[in-house]
């Protein structure tokens, strides 16, 4: 039990030097891939998203679904990636290769479909190489370029709204 603190802490101090270091520098290039970080104890309407990339036109094959749980036993085979307590180390280290996959990749845009204030969300959030990233929960409001506040039930609000700023941002 100690030791688990201690692993929190090393991993909270690591997800702040991110965070410090962090410049937001959204470029003015056209959104071609997305990803979603989901927590699957809250939101696991997964499928909404792909319908509505097929929505606004993204139809690329490199888009990504990724799926938090407490529950190390989850099927996977509903997320591109799924990931769980068992999949992160110390200071930040990830265990999962698919998820530093994840991370590396530099997505257009990251949205972080999550209300709950979990290390290992944060952790994901600023450790992302994503160009913009979008979030519904002002619980730290350093992890976003973009926080569109809706309820985790108004997923048709959310993706009006994120049309509407993709548009603007002339993104779209």
């Amino acid at each position: 039990m100690i030791l688990k603190a201690f692993k929190e802490k090393s991993n909270q101090k690591y997800v702040n030097n991110l965070l410090a270091s962090r410049k937001a520098a959204v470029n003015n290039n056209k959104v071609k891939t997305i990803a979603v970080l989901l927590n699957a104890d809250e939101f696991h309407e997964f499928e909404v998203f792909r319908m509505y990339f097929k929505e606004l036109g993204l139809n690329s094959p490199k888009h990504k679904i990724v799926a938090y749980t407490l529950d190390d036993k989850l099927e996977h085979n509903k997320w591109n990636t799924h990931y769980s307590p068992k999949d992160f180390g110390w200071k930040g280290k990830i265990n999962s290769i698919e998820l530093q996959s994840f991370l590396d990749e530099p997505f257009d845009v990251m949205i972080c479909f999550f209300k709950k204030e979990l290390l290992h969300l944060k952790l994901i959030t600023a450790a992302s190489k994503a160009n913009l990233k979008v979030g519904i929960s002002r619980t730290d409001e350093r992890l976003y370029d973009l926080i569109i506040d809706v309820e985790l039930k108004a997923i048709n609000i959310f993706k009006q709204e994120l049309k509407k700023y993709l548009e603007i941002l002339n993104k779209l």
